[in-house]
């Protein structure tokens, strides 16, 4: 009988999970570190996760589709993430939203074809006395201007 071949990133799912007990209460934690070893969540490994956990696909699949954090695909090299929230919008993040859009060639939600940038909304950086807000590779940058965001994703800020 011929063994059937491993998944990539297979491994990976099982040292995860065991590493966490393979508890299904643990489920945002392995799968956050998946994202961490692998840079995305394949759904390719979903069932994996699954089996480990004794939860259902649907359950792991509701996880992963549910929390925005979660990608399904690698993302871009850096993460450019644009506060859309109300406080953001009142001083002016739709018009630095669309240069970003502009800027990067893309759509939120997207990674530029060079793979360099990820574009994501989020919906409160916890800085609305400094809007417009963006937090760019996990550091947060308040006042954010076209021409500022632009010195930003060129590395000169």
């Amino acid at each position: 009988m011929q063994s059937q071949p491993e998944t990539p990133g297979q491994a990976d799912v099982l040292a995860i999970c065991r590493r966490h007990g393979s508890r299904p209460d643990a489920l945002l934690e392995i799968l956050h570190d998946l994202q961490d070893s692998l840079g995305h969540v394949p759904p390719a490994l979903l069932p994996a996760v699954a089996t480990e956990l004794n939860l259902s696909r649907a359950e792991v699949h509701g996880a992963v589709s549910f929390y925005h954090d979660f990608r399904d695909r690698p993302g871009g090299q850096r993460l450019l993430q644009v506060c859309r929230a109300e406080a953001c919008q009142a001083v002016g993040c739709e018009a630095l939203a669309g240069h970003a859009e502009r800027r990067l060639g893309i759509a939120f939600g997207g990674t530029s074809a060079d793979g360099a940038v990820t574009l994501k909304a989020v919906y409160c950086l916890g800085n609305c006395a400094l809007g417009p807000a963006v937090m760019l590779d996990g550091r947060l940058h308040g006042r954010v201007t076209p021409e500022r965001l632009d010195s930003l994703l060129d590395g000169a800020a």
